[in-house]
Protein backbone atom coordinates (compact mmCIF):
# COMPACT_ATOMS: atom_id res chain seq x y z
CA UNK A 1 0.00 0.00 0.00
CA UNK A 2 2.78 2.60 -0.53
CA UNK A 3 0.06 4.96 -2.64
CA UNK A 4 -2.76 4.64 0.29
CA UNK A 5 -4.85 7.88 0.62
CA UNK A 6 -3.08 8.97 -2.97
CA UNK A 7 -4.95 10.40 -5.93
CA UNK A 8 -3.43 9.92 -9.38
CA UNK A 9 -4.71 10.53 -12.50
CA UNK A 10 -2.89 8.69 -15.67
CA UNK A 11 -4.06 9.96 -19.48
CA UNK A 12 -4.30 7.64 -22.06
CA UNK A 13 -5.40 4.46 -19.23
CA UNK A 14 -8.24 2.74 -20.96
CA UNK A 15 -5.73 0.44 -22.24
CA UNK A 16 -2.19 -0.78 -22.74
CA UNK A 17 0.29 0.57 -20.95
CA UNK A 18 -2.06 2.92 -18.78
CA UNK A 19 -4.24 0.46 -17.62
CA UNK A 20 -1.67 -1.60 -16.55
CA UNK A 21 -0.46 1.57 -14.42
CA UNK A 22 -3.94 1.99 -13.06
CA UNK A 23 -4.59 -1.35 -11.76
CA UNK A 24 -1.04 -1.40 -10.16
CA UNK A 25 -1.51 2.27 -8.45
CA UNK A 26 -5.23 0.40 -6.99
CA UNK A 27 -3.74 -2.50 -5.66
CA UNK A 28 -0.70 0.31 -3.78
CA UNK A 29 -4.09 2.05 -2.57
CA UNK A 30 -4.39 5.04 -4.78
CA UNK A 31 -7.41 6.64 -6.30
CA UNK A 32 -6.98 6.39 -10.08
CA UNK A 33 -8.81 9.00 -12.95
CA UNK A 34 -8.78 6.61 -16.20
CA UNK A 35 -8.49 9.64 -18.30
CA UNK A 36 -8.69 9.10 -22.12
CA UNK A 37 -10.56 10.73 -25.15
CA UNK A 38 -12.59 7.83 -25.62
CA UNK A 39 -15.01 8.15 -22.53
CA UNK A 40 -16.72 5.10 -22.99
CA UNK A 41 -13.69 3.04 -23.27
CA UNK A 42 -12.41 4.70 -19.52
CA UNK A 43 -15.67 3.94 -18.12
CA UNK A 44 -15.19 0.14 -19.03
CA UNK A 45 -11.68 -0.17 -17.63
CA UNK A 46 -12.57 1.67 -14.31
CA UNK A 47 -15.67 -0.46 -14.11
CA UNK A 48 -13.82 -3.49 -14.56
CA UNK A 49 -10.80 -2.24 -11.91
CA UNK A 50 -13.49 -1.23 -9.37
CA UNK A 51 -14.71 1.12 -6.89
CA UNK A 52 -10.91 3.44 -6.60
CA UNK A 53 -10.85 3.67 -10.45
CA UNK A 54 -12.85 6.49 -12.52
CA UNK A 55 -13.09 7.49 -15.96
CA UNK A 56 -12.29 11.52 -17.04
CA UNK A 57 -12.55 12.62 -20.55
CA UNK A 58 -9.42 13.87 -21.61
CA UNK A 59 -8.09 15.19 -24.90
CA UNK A 60 -4.34 16.16 -24.27
CA UNK A 61 -4.27 18.23 -27.86
CA UNK A 62 -7.43 20.60 -26.12
CA UNK A 63 -6.07 23.21 -23.06
CA UNK A 64 -9.96 23.18 -21.92
CA UNK A 65 -10.06 19.44 -21.93
CA UNK A 66 -6.96 19.09 -19.69
CA UNK A 67 -8.08 22.21 -17.42
CA UNK A 68 -11.21 20.39 -16.83
CA UNK A 69 -9.92 16.79 -16.04
CA UNK A 70 -7.85 18.29 -13.23
CA UNK A 71 -10.25 19.86 -12.34
CA UNK A 72 -12.83 16.94 -12.39
CA UNK A 73 -10.25 15.18 -10.25
CA UNK A 74 -9.92 17.97 -7.54
CA UNK A 75 -13.70 17.30 -7.38
CA UNK A 76 -13.62 13.71 -7.23
CA UNK A 77 -10.54 12.94 -5.23
CA UNK A 78 -10.06 15.95 -3.21
CA UNK A 79 -6.60 17.16 -5.26
CA UNK A 80 -4.19 15.38 -7.45
CA UNK A 81 -1.13 13.85 -5.93
CA UNK A 82 0.37 12.01 -9.12
CA UNK A 83 -0.23 12.57 -13.04
CA UNK A 84 1.37 9.56 -15.20
CA UNK A 85 1.80 11.85 -18.76
CA UNK A 86 1.15 8.05 -20.66
CA UNK A 87 -1.18 9.04 -23.64
CA UNK A 88 1.25 9.19 -27.23
CA UNK A 89 0.97 8.51 -30.42
CA UNK A 90 2.56 6.66 -32.62
CA UNK A 91 3.88 6.76 -37.03
CA UNK A 92 6.84 6.39 -38.84
CA UNK A 93 7.82 6.93 -42.50
CA UNK A 94 11.37 7.43 -44.39
CA UNK A 95 12.36 10.87 -44.14
CA UNK A 96 11.74 12.10 -47.81
CA UNK A 97 7.75 11.16 -47.14
CA UNK A 98 7.52 12.46 -43.68
CA UNK A 99 4.01 14.38 -44.23
CA UNK A 100 3.62 17.56 -41.83
CA UNK A 101 -0.03 16.26 -40.97
CA UNK A 102 1.96 13.17 -39.18
CA UNK A 103 4.37 15.99 -37.52
CA UNK A 104 1.58 18.05 -36.24
CA UNK A 105 -0.36 15.37 -34.79
CA UNK A 106 2.86 13.22 -32.43
CA UNK A 107 3.80 16.68 -31.71
CA UNK A 108 0.75 17.77 -30.33
CA UNK A 109 0.08 14.84 -28.23
CA UNK A 110 3.63 13.20 -27.47
CA UNK A 111 4.79 16.69 -26.46
CA UNK A 112 2.57 19.38 -26.08
CA UNK A 113 0.12 17.33 -24.66
CA UNK A 114 2.50 15.99 -22.02
CA UNK A 115 3.67 19.84 -21.13
CA UNK A 116 0.48 21.37 -20.67
CA UNK A 117 -0.99 18.45 -18.93
CA UNK A 118 2.35 18.61 -16.81
CA UNK A 119 1.74 22.41 -16.45
CA UNK A 120 -1.95 21.92 -15.50
CA UNK A 121 -0.88 19.31 -12.72
CA UNK A 122 2.06 21.16 -11.43
CA UNK A 123 -0.17 24.16 -10.18
CA UNK A 124 -2.65 22.11 -9.02
CA UNK A 125 -0.01 20.28 -7.03
CA UNK A 126 1.34 23.72 -6.46
CA UNK A 127 -2.20 25.44 -5.33
CA UNK A 128 -2.71 22.20 -3.05
CA UNK A 129 1.14 22.89 -1.28
CA UNK A 130 1.35 19.03 -0.54
CA UNK A 131 3.86 18.45 -3.46
CA UNK A 132 3.70 15.48 -5.71
CA UNK A 133 4.91 13.03 -8.37
CA UNK A 134 5.06 13.80 -11.75
CA UNK A 135 6.02 10.78 -14.37
CA UNK A 136 6.56 10.83 -17.95
CA UNK A 137 6.86 8.41 -20.64
CA UNK A 138 9.56 8.53 -23.03
CA UNK A 139 11.11 5.72 -24.85
CA UNK A 140 14.40 4.05 -25.87
CA UNK A 141 13.51 5.89 -29.22
CA UNK A 142 14.17 8.85 -27.41
CA UNK A 143 17.88 7.72 -26.89
CA UNK A 144 18.97 7.46 -30.34
CA UNK A 145 17.30 8.12 -33.78
CA UNK A 146 16.38 5.37 -36.52
CA UNK A 147 15.73 5.50 -40.25
CA UNK A 148 12.13 5.42 -40.52
CA UNK A 149 11.00 6.90 -37.08
CA UNK A 150 12.14 10.13 -36.94
CA UNK A 151 9.25 12.58 -35.68
CA UNK A 152 8.44 9.69 -33.14
CA UNK A 153 12.24 9.76 -31.88
CA UNK A 154 12.38 13.32 -31.79
CA UNK A 155 8.96 13.98 -29.60
CA UNK A 156 10.39 11.23 -27.10
CA UNK A 157 13.94 12.77 -27.35
CA UNK A 158 11.44 15.93 -26.41
CA UNK A 159 10.10 14.31 -23.43
CA UNK A 160 13.67 13.36 -21.52
CA UNK A 161 14.38 17.02 -22.13
CA UNK A 162 10.93 18.90 -20.19
CA UNK A 163 11.65 15.76 -17.49
CA UNK A 164 14.60 17.36 -17.02
CA UNK A 165 13.84 21.02 -17.27
CA UNK A 166 10.51 20.63 -15.36
CA UNK A 167 11.97 18.95 -12.91
CA UNK A 168 14.62 20.89 -12.05
CA UNK A 169 12.09 23.90 -12.11
CA UNK A 170 9.24 21.95 -10.20
CA UNK A 171 11.18 20.72 -7.23
CA UNK A 172 11.06 23.93 -4.85
CA UNK A 173 7.55 23.00 -4.78
CA UNK A 174 8.57 19.22 -3.58
CA UNK A 175 7.39 18.59 -7.10
CA UNK A 176 9.27 15.52 -8.15
CA UNK A 177 9.16 15.07 -12.19
CA UNK A 178 10.71 12.04 -13.60
CA UNK A 179 10.41 9.26 -16.39
CA UNK A 180 10.04 5.85 -17.52
CA UNK A 181 11.98 4.64 -20.82
CA UNK A 182 10.23 1.66 -22.32
CA UNK A 183 11.70 -0.35 -25.30
CA UNK A 184 9.80 -2.73 -27.11
CA UNK A 185 6.52 -3.32 -25.14
CA UNK A 186 4.03 -6.00 -26.77
CA UNK A 187 0.81 -4.81 -27.02
CA UNK A 188 -2.19 -4.27 -29.65
CA UNK A 189 -0.26 -1.22 -30.50
CA UNK A 190 2.76 -3.87 -32.36
CA UNK A 191 -0.17 -4.63 -35.30
CA UNK A 192 0.22 -0.93 -36.47
CA UNK A 193 3.78 -0.69 -35.58
CA UNK A 194 4.51 -3.99 -37.29
CA UNK A 195 2.17 -3.19 -40.27
CA UNK A 196 4.09 0.17 -40.66
CA UNK A 197 7.42 -1.61 -40.60
CA UNK A 198 5.97 -4.87 -43.24
CA UNK A 199 5.00 -1.92 -45.26
CA UNK A 200 8.68 0.18 -45.44
CA UNK A 201 11.10 -2.58 -45.04
CA UNK A 202 9.64 -5.01 -47.38
CA UNK A 203 8.70 -7.46 -44.50
CA UNK A 204 5.96 -10.15 -44.30
CA UNK A 205 3.99 -9.28 -41.59
CA UNK A 206 4.45 -10.25 -37.93
CA UNK A 207 8.89 -10.61 -38.80
CA UNK A 208 9.62 -7.07 -37.31
CA UNK A 209 7.86 -7.85 -34.07
CA UNK A 210 9.77 -11.37 -34.06
CA UNK A 211 12.93 -9.67 -34.67
CA UNK A 212 13.00 -6.79 -32.46
CA UNK A 213 12.24 -9.17 -29.48
CA UNK A 214 14.91 -11.62 -30.46
CA UNK A 215 17.42 -8.70 -30.36
CA UNK A 216 16.37 -7.74 -26.47
CA UNK A 217 19.07 -8.91 -24.22
CA UNK A 218 16.62 -10.47 -21.65
CA UNK A 219 15.13 -12.09 -24.54
CA UNK A 220 12.02 -11.17 -25.02
CA UNK A 221 9.68 -8.08 -25.70
CA UNK A 222 8.42 -5.86 -22.78
CA UNK A 223 5.19 -6.93 -21.07
CA UNK A 224 3.26 -3.91 -19.57
CA UNK A 225 3.72 -5.23 -15.79
CA UNK A 226 7.50 -5.03 -16.46
CA UNK A 227 6.71 -1.02 -15.90
CA UNK A 228 4.56 -1.04 -13.54
CA UNK A 229 7.11 -1.40 -10.39
CA UNK A 230 9.10 1.83 -11.84
CA UNK A 231 5.55 3.79 -12.07
CA UNK A 232 4.82 2.74 -8.83
CA UNK A 233 8.33 3.33 -6.85
CA UNK A 234 8.27 7.05 -8.75
CA UNK A 235 5.30 7.74 -7.76
CA UNK A 236 6.26 6.60 -3.92
CA UNK A 237 8.03 8.15 -0.62
CA UNK A 238 10.66 6.05 -1.37
CA UNK A 239 11.67 8.23 -4.62
CA UNK A 240 11.52 11.75 -2.49
CA UNK A 241 15.43 12.55 -3.77
CA UNK A 242 14.80 11.26 -7.08
CA UNK A 243 14.62 14.69 -9.54
CA UNK A 244 14.58 14.72 -13.31
CA UNK A 245 15.83 11.10 -14.38
CA UNK A 246 14.82 9.08 -16.96
CA UNK A 247 15.03 5.39 -16.22
CA UNK A 248 15.43 2.92 -18.48
CA UNK A 249 12.95 -0.19 -18.18
CA UNK A 250 13.69 -1.99 -21.77
CA UNK A 251 15.54 -5.69 -21.10
CA UNK A 252 19.08 -4.00 -21.55
CA UNK A 253 18.47 -2.10 -24.87
CA UNK A 254 19.86 0.70 -23.58
CA UNK A 255 22.65 1.75 -21.33
CA UNK A 256 22.80 5.09 -19.46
Amino acid sequence: MRLKGKSALITGSARGIGRAFAEAYVREGATVAIADINLEAAEKTASEIGNNAYAVRLNVTDQSSIEAAVKAVEAKAGGLDILINNAALFDLAPIVEISRASYDRLFSVNVAGTLFMLQAAARSMIAAGRGGKIINMASQAGRRGEPLVAVYCATKAAVISLTQSAGLDLIKHRINVNAISPGVVDGEHWEHVDALFAKYENRPKGEKKRLVGEAVPYGRMGRTEDLTGMAVFLASDEAEYIVAQTYNVDGGQWMS
